[in-house]
Protein backbone atom coordinates (compact mmCIF):
# COMPACT_ATOMS: atom_id res chain seq x y z
CA UNK A 1 0.00 0.00 0.00
CA UNK A 2 2.52 2.06 0.89
CA UNK A 3 4.74 1.80 -2.69
CA UNK A 4 1.31 2.05 -4.35
CA UNK A 5 1.33 5.92 -2.78
CA UNK A 6 4.39 6.66 -3.07
CA UNK A 7 4.08 5.90 -6.89
CA UNK A 8 1.02 7.98 -6.92
CA UNK A 9 2.71 10.89 -6.09
CA UNK A 10 5.80 10.64 -7.88
CA UNK A 11 3.24 10.47 -10.83
CA UNK A 12 1.35 13.33 -9.54
CA UNK A 13 4.98 15.52 -8.45
CA UNK A 14 5.85 14.66 -12.23
CA UNK A 15 2.96 15.18 -14.23
CA UNK A 16 2.40 18.51 -12.03
CA UNK A 17 6.47 19.86 -13.20
CA UNK A 18 5.73 18.55 -16.99
CA UNK A 19 2.40 20.36 -17.22
CA UNK A 20 4.39 23.30 -15.88
CA UNK A 21 6.74 23.01 -18.62
CA UNK A 22 4.90 22.42 -21.53
CA UNK A 23 2.70 24.86 -21.17
CA UNK A 24 5.43 27.48 -21.00
CA UNK A 25 4.63 28.69 -17.80
CA UNK A 26 8.61 27.43 -16.77
CA UNK A 27 10.20 28.25 -20.19
CA UNK A 28 13.82 26.94 -21.70
CA UNK A 29 16.59 27.73 -19.02
CA UNK A 30 14.10 28.34 -15.96
CA UNK A 31 15.78 26.84 -12.83
CA UNK A 32 13.20 23.99 -11.54
CA UNK A 33 12.53 24.62 -7.51
CA UNK A 34 15.66 23.42 -5.81
CA UNK A 35 15.28 19.81 -4.34
CA UNK A 36 14.56 20.91 -0.89
CA UNK A 37 11.96 23.42 -2.08
CA UNK A 38 10.24 20.49 -3.85
CA UNK A 39 10.35 18.16 -0.41
CA UNK A 40 8.56 21.40 1.27
CA UNK A 41 6.06 21.65 -1.44
CA UNK A 42 4.88 18.27 -2.06
CA UNK A 43 5.52 16.68 1.93
CA UNK A 44 8.08 14.57 0.15
CA UNK A 45 11.03 12.61 0.69
CA UNK A 46 14.38 13.78 -1.37
CA UNK A 47 14.08 9.93 -2.74
CA UNK A 48 10.54 10.80 -4.14
CA UNK A 49 12.29 13.83 -5.92
CA UNK A 50 15.19 13.02 -6.93
CA UNK A 51 12.98 9.92 -8.97
CA UNK A 52 10.80 12.38 -10.72
CA UNK A 53 13.57 15.07 -11.37
CA UNK A 54 15.75 11.87 -13.27
CA UNK A 55 13.08 10.49 -15.13
CA UNK A 56 12.59 14.25 -16.44
CA UNK A 57 16.04 14.35 -17.28
CA UNK A 58 16.38 11.08 -18.87
CA UNK A 59 13.24 11.94 -21.27
CA UNK A 60 15.10 15.39 -22.02
CA UNK A 61 13.07 17.72 -19.96
CA UNK A 62 14.90 18.96 -17.88
CA UNK A 63 18.66 19.34 -17.69
CA UNK A 64 20.69 18.84 -14.02
CA UNK A 65 23.54 20.50 -13.73
CA UNK A 66 26.11 19.71 -10.71
CA UNK A 67 25.81 22.51 -7.58
CA UNK A 68 23.65 24.55 -10.14
CA UNK A 69 20.26 23.04 -9.89
CA UNK A 70 18.17 21.58 -12.60
CA UNK A 71 17.00 23.65 -15.64
CA UNK A 72 14.47 23.64 -18.21
CA UNK A 73 15.92 22.14 -21.40
CA UNK A 74 16.13 24.08 -24.54
CA UNK A 75 15.45 22.06 -27.54
CA UNK A 76 17.13 21.24 -30.46
CA UNK A 77 16.93 24.15 -33.30
CA UNK A 78 14.88 21.71 -34.75
CA UNK A 79 12.03 23.75 -36.59
CA UNK A 80 9.16 23.33 -37.88
CA UNK A 81 7.16 25.29 -40.44
CA UNK A 82 3.76 25.42 -42.49
CA UNK A 83 4.63 24.36 -46.03
CA UNK A 84 2.56 27.37 -46.90
CA UNK A 85 3.99 30.02 -44.45
CA UNK A 86 7.18 31.99 -44.73
CA UNK A 87 8.79 31.84 -41.82
CA UNK A 88 10.95 34.22 -39.83
CA UNK A 89 14.00 32.07 -39.07
CA UNK A 90 15.43 34.40 -36.27
CA UNK A 91 11.95 34.62 -34.39
CA UNK A 92 11.51 31.05 -35.09
CA UNK A 93 14.78 29.99 -33.18
CA UNK A 94 14.24 32.26 -30.65
CA UNK A 95 11.15 30.66 -29.80
CA UNK A 96 13.14 27.49 -29.12
CA UNK A 97 14.37 28.87 -26.50
CA UNK A 98 17.77 29.30 -28.53
CA UNK A 99 20.35 32.47 -29.11
CA UNK A 100 19.56 33.27 -33.15
CA UNK A 101 22.61 34.11 -34.53
CA UNK A 102 22.88 35.99 -38.16
CA UNK A 103 26.18 36.44 -40.52
CA UNK A 104 26.08 38.11 -43.76
CA UNK A 105 28.93 36.47 -46.40
CA UNK A 106 28.60 38.88 -48.71
CA UNK A 107 26.23 41.30 -50.55
CA UNK A 108 26.65 42.68 -54.19
CA UNK A 109 24.28 44.96 -56.92
CA UNK A 110 24.71 42.90 -59.65
CA UNK A 111 22.74 42.32 -63.28
CA UNK A 112 20.83 38.79 -63.80
CA UNK A 113 22.20 35.70 -64.89
CA UNK A 114 20.17 35.81 -68.65
CA UNK A 115 20.09 32.10 -68.34
CA UNK A 116 18.23 31.94 -64.98
CA UNK A 117 14.07 32.65 -65.98
CA UNK A 118 13.60 33.66 -62.46
CA UNK A 119 16.42 35.87 -62.79
CA UNK A 120 14.96 37.67 -65.60
CA UNK A 121 11.85 38.43 -64.69
CA UNK A 122 12.62 39.56 -60.91
CA UNK A 123 15.00 42.21 -62.70
CA UNK A 124 12.77 43.50 -64.72
CA UNK A 125 15.34 44.75 -66.62
CA UNK A 126 17.53 46.38 -63.54
CA UNK A 127 20.38 45.11 -61.24
CA UNK A 128 19.39 42.62 -58.33
CA UNK A 129 20.77 43.11 -54.97
CA UNK A 130 22.30 39.31 -54.18
CA UNK A 131 22.76 38.66 -50.64
CA UNK A 132 24.37 35.62 -49.52
CA UNK A 133 23.93 34.57 -45.12
CA UNK A 134 24.33 32.25 -42.41
CA UNK A 135 22.15 31.53 -39.95
CA UNK A 136 23.02 30.32 -36.53
CA UNK A 137 21.33 28.68 -33.64
CA UNK A 138 23.33 29.12 -30.57
CA UNK A 139 26.82 30.04 -32.35
CA UNK A 140 25.92 26.64 -34.56
CA UNK A 141 25.33 26.98 -38.50
CA UNK A 142 21.80 25.52 -39.38
CA UNK A 143 20.95 27.42 -42.84
CA UNK A 144 22.97 28.99 -45.78
CA UNK A 145 20.65 31.77 -47.90
CA UNK A 146 21.08 32.64 -51.36
CA UNK A 147 19.03 35.58 -51.81
CA UNK A 148 18.36 37.86 -54.53
CA UNK A 149 15.80 41.33 -54.00
CA UNK A 150 14.40 43.51 -56.94
CA UNK A 151 15.18 46.93 -56.38
CA UNK A 152 12.04 47.66 -58.91
CA UNK A 153 10.01 45.83 -56.59
CA UNK A 154 11.27 46.93 -53.21
CA UNK A 155 13.42 50.38 -54.07
CA UNK A 156 13.89 50.94 -50.35
CA UNK A 157 16.13 48.30 -50.10
CA UNK A 158 18.94 49.08 -51.51
CA UNK A 159 19.25 51.67 -48.35
CA UNK A 160 19.27 48.51 -45.69
CA UNK A 161 22.35 47.33 -43.83
CA UNK A 162 22.45 43.85 -44.06
CA UNK A 163 25.28 43.49 -41.85
CA UNK A 164 23.03 43.41 -38.65
CA UNK A 165 19.56 42.30 -39.83
CA UNK A 166 18.46 38.91 -41.88
CA UNK A 167 17.33 39.98 -45.00
CA UNK A 168 14.50 37.36 -44.51
CA UNK A 169 13.40 39.10 -41.45
CA UNK A 170 13.30 42.52 -43.05
CA UNK A 171 11.22 41.22 -46.28
CA UNK A 172 8.77 40.34 -43.56
CA UNK A 173 8.50 43.27 -40.99
CA UNK A 174 8.45 45.71 -44.48
CA UNK A 175 7.17 44.66 -47.10
CA UNK A 176 3.99 43.20 -48.03
CA UNK A 177 3.63 40.13 -50.81
CA UNK A 178 0.29 38.68 -52.13
CA UNK A 179 1.46 35.15 -53.61
CA UNK A 180 4.76 32.58 -53.55
CA UNK A 181 5.65 30.03 -54.97
CA UNK A 182 7.85 27.16 -53.21
CA UNK A 183 9.80 24.31 -54.35
CA UNK A 184 11.11 21.87 -52.15
CA UNK A 185 14.24 19.07 -52.78
CA UNK A 186 16.78 17.19 -50.59
CA UNK A 187 20.53 18.11 -51.33
CA UNK A 188 23.76 16.44 -50.19
CA UNK A 189 25.69 19.94 -49.32
CA UNK A 190 28.35 20.34 -51.71
CA UNK A 191 31.84 21.21 -50.72
CA UNK A 192 31.31 25.06 -50.46
CA UNK A 193 28.32 24.82 -48.50
CA UNK A 194 29.41 22.10 -46.20
CA UNK A 195 32.11 23.83 -45.38
CA UNK A 196 30.16 27.34 -44.58
CA UNK A 197 27.40 25.11 -42.32
CA UNK A 198 29.95 22.82 -40.63
CA UNK A 199 29.27 19.46 -41.61
CA UNK A 200 30.78 16.71 -43.70
CA UNK A 201 30.51 17.17 -47.63
CA UNK A 202 27.55 14.97 -48.86
CA UNK A 203 25.85 16.00 -45.83
CA UNK A 204 21.55 15.45 -46.20
CA UNK A 205 20.21 19.57 -46.30
CA UNK A 206 16.20 20.36 -46.96
CA UNK A 207 16.47 22.85 -49.74
CA UNK A 208 13.82 25.30 -49.89
CA UNK A 209 13.71 27.72 -53.32
CA UNK A 210 10.86 30.42 -52.97
CA UNK A 211 9.53 33.15 -55.22
CA UNK A 212 7.50 35.72 -53.62
CA UNK A 213 5.39 38.51 -55.76
CA UNK A 214 3.79 41.95 -54.93
CA UNK A 215 0.65 41.86 -57.36
CA UNK A 216 2.52 41.26 -60.37
CA UNK A 217 5.48 42.01 -59.74
CA UNK A 218 8.23 39.69 -58.04
CA UNK A 219 10.28 41.45 -55.29
CA UNK A 220 12.23 38.45 -54.27
CA UNK A 221 13.76 34.43 -54.63
CA UNK A 222 16.06 33.10 -52.19
CA UNK A 223 17.45 29.31 -51.90
CA UNK A 224 17.87 28.36 -48.07
CA UNK A 225 19.53 25.07 -47.43
CA UNK A 226 19.08 23.25 -44.36
CA UNK A 227 20.72 20.79 -42.53
CA UNK A 228 17.94 17.99 -42.99
CA UNK A 229 18.12 17.35 -38.82
CA UNK A 230 17.40 20.93 -38.25
CA UNK A 231 14.13 21.94 -40.22
CA UNK A 232 10.23 19.93 -40.89
CA UNK A 233 7.90 20.88 -43.39
CA UNK A 234 4.23 20.25 -42.23
CA UNK A 235 1.13 20.15 -44.07
CA UNK A 236 -1.92 20.31 -42.73
CA UNK A 237 -5.74 19.28 -43.93
CA UNK A 238 -8.74 17.82 -44.06
CA UNK A 239 -11.08 15.27 -45.77
CA UNK A 240 -12.36 16.87 -48.98
CA UNK A 241 -10.38 20.09 -48.63
CA UNK A 242 -9.60 21.87 -51.34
Amino acid sequence: MTGKKAETLNQRIRADLESRILSGEWAPGFRIPYEHELMEQYGCSRMTVNKVLTALAESGMIERRRRAGSFVARQPPHLEQVALEIPDIAMAVGARGHVYGYQLLDRAYRAPDTQVEEEMALSAGEKLLAIRCLHRADGRPFALEYRLISPVGVPEVLDVDFNTTAPGSWLLQNVSWTRAQHRISAWGADAAAAALLEVPMGTACLVIDRLTWRGDQPITCVRQMFLGDAWDLVARFAPGAR
